[in-house]
């Protein structure tokens, strides 16, 4: 009888039994063939490829929370493989151990925010961490960067080199073939590209250091095991190699494969610079739509009296089968900010959500169908003229299929609008159902319906006031809306303020409606009743929003095709009541009910109604230091006979060297604050809006961007916003224009929220530039070398004149 054949033996006579051994169910047991050095080697290598690859993160990520939750992952990740190999756990048992380990440290890595204390996972962690698994990674294309400053997008960098490195530890660890370590580092530096930016941090060295550690790591992995196979066998010829031989020969063979690669690695990288140019580097980010953002689009109701004024008698679309009476919609704005009412259209209270849909339109609304065919004449722009709520909308024409893959509705508030924009010769046909209509009878006994609403802030006090007078002591809600509009369209005047039309400014920020509502005479368009109306009606608890649309003063029929322009624009507001839904109302007075003559004018500074901001707080002054604190100190060192001068003068002569090296920077960045601070605090309001895009002009340029000299402000904001897209520059501009050239001055919290919007264009661009240009943007002289004039701030010196005048020549290049 045989003894029992040892595990070793038989392994090594069991092929099949081995076979088994190496699969990543039943792994090997652990071996002690290789030394400690060699596997701490491995492990060193994996950590090293696992960091160059998060690198490339940077760009995309900023900041360096991304690079604390990739290398952590990836130390974790090493941990967790070499305790499976050391304790021959299975595929089975080291995911689960990754499972645990990314739940429990996930929190202080990838969710600090969500924490106790940083440290201690909360449910909100938990939360985090098991949606950012699917969420993540959506977030982290479509999110503006740097995204590293939205939660949850952290898990990205840790997931990733999290398990990227389980497994390369695994393979390194258990597998004979060393290239299988290399495949899921390999990924993990892909996935940092694909996740990256067009503009990489260091491209060339990253690609450089991760593929000479690879090629090296990988030659070395060969000969240690050629020098395991052979050790104790002869080489050729019989005869045995001595020690130092073999060392010599194994130095030799390490030195040329590492001067081959290092060869190859130097051809490739000035090849590649040479042949590939910055701009053919492709991400994903570039092929990922973002989810919409409304607030890319300026409220059309900032454009209504251009559409009046410049499209009275143009053509801007027509349309066929329009029932008499329908109205039809652009927009619907239920959020004011005190400067303008816009569409929420973040998902929050009363606006929806804008998604993406296709021709057909899910609807539950009961009504009347309808269907209607709009051809675009002199219509642009992202909005689209509609009725009711969609049941469909089909494209006709050129670029049907462009702008139907580009269409998005809101089923909260019946909108449809086309990123793509409208422009002359598009076509569509809309399929609607328009909701029943309800007289004062029939909702006298509704109530208003209960819907959340968008909070309005910015609104004058004269709002309320006016609106509880106009009110008086109706009991219903019907009564009290129908007495608000009633009151508006007989106490006001009507006027564009156009051509031969009594004064009349555009806007409806909160200085033109209280300016409006406290003058002897109410003089305004639908834009400004409209809006009145409907912060009244909010100010009594009711919610209540604007739309914008036409509807023309006398309908052509269903079967014939109507023609509307710009003079069919108007305005309403509209106020949901149980049972009813959103019911219109016109506060507008009639286009005849015009101001009269001798009527005494408006109040000359309306601006009393609006609530200012308190001054700025100002810096304290600097004290001089105690002189006798430091004579006395001197002193009492002088008793203790400890001498100050060699260190007095080590110190000063530091400071000096200090000053010499960074007085330069030091003077560029108070230049430039004082640059700042002169347009911020200017005496004229309409010079601190200026100055306000001055701003914007002068930090593009030290990022790069240079508007040319000469142009408008909405033509330099168009060169802006090709290269920072994510600004709204435009928006900006256009609002510039209005309080710079319009009528009167703007008022000081007007100027004080244009500033608040300069400062965000500002951070948006150097948000999407990398750290280095914000780095050397920041030094830069360019912006003061062109010579901007910063205007005379209240109560200051003589202003110093270092360039053109600014209000002579705006910096878009318009003139008053």
């Amino acid at each position: 009888m045989t003894d029992a054949p040892s595990p070793r033996r038989a392994s090594a006579a069991s092929p099949r039994r081995a076979a088994r051994a190496s699969t990543p169910l039943l792994p090997p047991l652990p071996t002690t063939a290789r030394p400690a050095w060699s596997i701490a080697t491995d492990a060193g290598v994996v950590l090293l490829l696992a960091i160059v690859s998060v690198l490339t993160l940077g760009p995309a990520f900023g900041g360096v929370g991304y690079l604390v939750a990739g290398v952590g992952g990836a130390v974790l990740g090493i941990l967790i493989g070499a305790a499976g190999w050391r304790l021959s756990w299975n595929l089975l048992v080291v995911a689960a151990v990754t499972v645990v380990v990314y739940l429990l440290l996930g929190g202080p890595l990838a969710a600090p925010g969500t924490t106790i204390f940083g440290v201690i996972p909360t449910r909100d962690t938990l939360r985090t961490l098991v949606l950012g698994i699917v969420f993540s990674w959506k977030d982290a294309l479509t999110l503006v960067v740097p995204v590293g400053q939205f939660d949850g997008t952290l898990v990205v960098p840790f997931l990733s080199a999290l398990v990227a490195t389980v497994l390369a530890t695994s393979f390194a660890l258990r597998l004979k073939h060393a290239g299988w370590t290399l495949l899921p580092l390999t990924l993990l530096f892909v996935l940092g590209i694909a996740f990256g930016t067009r503009e990489a941090a260091f491209p060339v060295v990253q690609g450089l250091a991760f593929a000479g550690v690879a090629l090296v790591w990988t030659a070395w992995r060969r000969q240690e095991a050629r020098a395991r196979a052979s050790r104790g066998t002869d080489l050729g010829g019989g005869s045995s190699l001595d020690p130092a031989t073999a060392k010599a020969l194994r130095t030799t063979r390490l030195a040329a494969g590492a001067g081959l690669v290092v060869g190859a690695l130097v051809v490739g990288a000035v090849t590649g610079g040479l042949l590939v140019p910055a701009s053919a580097r492709e991400v994903l980010r570039d092929s990922v739509v973002p989810p919409l953002d409304l607030h890319d689009y300026a409220s059309p109701l900032v454009g209504f009296r251009s559409y009046v004024r410049d499209f009275k008698e143009e053509s801007l679309f027509t349309v066929k089968g329009l029932p008499t009476d329908a109205r039809i919609r652009l927009a619907t704005l239920d959020s004011y900010d005190g400067i303008v009412y816009d569409v929420a259209g973040d998902g929050s209270a009363g606006s929806g959500t804008f998604t993406r849909v296709s021709s057909e339109i899910a609807n539950d609304v009961v009504g009347d169908p309808v269907s209607l065919d709009i051809g675009v004449t002199g219509l642009t722009g992202v909005w689209m003229p509609d009725v009711g709520y969609l049941d469909g909308l089909r494209f006709t024409g050129d670029r049907a299929d462009q702008l139907e893959g580009a269409l998005h509705y809101n089923a909260a508030t019946g909108v449809a609008l086309d990123t793509l924009g409208l422009r002359d010769g598009d076509g569509y046909t809309v399929d609607a159902v328009l909701p029943p209509t309800f007289n004062d009878e029939q909702l006298a006994s509704r109530k208003v319906s209960s819907i959340a609403m968008p909070r309005a802030t910015g609104v004058p006090d004269v709002v309320s006031s006016l609106a509880a007078e106009y009110v008086g002591d109706a009991d219903t809600p019907i009564e009290k809306v129908r007495n608000l509009a009633a009151n508006l369209s007989q106490n006001g005047f009507f006027s564009h303020g156009l051509e031969g039309e009594a004064v009349s400014r555009a806007g409806h920020g909160a200085e033109r409606i209280a300016s409006m509502l406290s003058a002897e005479q109410m003089v305004g368009d639908d834009e400004q009743y409209a809006v009145a109306m409907a912060l009244m009606v909010r100010s009594l608890g009711m919610p209540a929003r604007v739309v914008m649309g036409f509807h023309p003063d006398e309908y052509a029929g269903p079967e014939a095709t109507q023609e509307i322009t710009g003079d069919d624009l108007h305005a309403w507001v509209e106020v949901p009541f149980d049972g009813a839904g959103w019911v219109p109302f016109d506060p507008t007075p009639p286009e005849d009910q015009v101001p009269l003559e001798e009527a005494p004018k408006p109040k000359s500074d309306p601006k009393a109604q609006v609530l200012q901001p308190p001054p700025p707080p100002q810096a304290p002054a600097e004290l001089p230091p105690d002189i006798r604190t430091e004579d006395t100190e001197q002193q009492d060192a002088e008793k203790d006979g400890f001498d100050f001068l060699p260190v007095a003068l080590a110190v000063g002569g530091g400071l000096v060297l200090l000053l010499l090296v960074l007085g330069p920077l030091l003077a560029i960045a108070l230049l430039k604050l004082r640059r700042r601070k002169r347009r911020r605090l200017a005496a004229r309001p309409a010079d601190r809006v200026s100055g306000g895009w001055d701003e914007i002009v002068d930090r593009a340029g030290d990022l790069g961007t240079a508007v040319p000299a000469g142009v408008t402000r909405r033509d330099g904001a168009r060169v802006l916003a090709t290269a920072y897209p994510a600004a709204p520059v435009l928006e900006v501009a256009t609002r510039a224009d209005s309080s710079v050239f319009g009528p009167g001055e703007p008022a000081d919290d007007e100027v004080e929220r244009y500033w608040t919007e300069v400062d965000a264009v500002v951070s948006t661009m150097a948000a999407s530039v990398s750290w280095w240009t914000r780095f050397k943007a920041r030094w830069s002289v360019r912006s003061l070398l062109r010579g901007r004039k910063a205007p005379k701030a209240a109560g200051s010196g003589p202003t110093v004149d270092t360039g053109p005048a600014d209000r002579a020549t705006t910096p878009g290049g318009d003139t008053p």
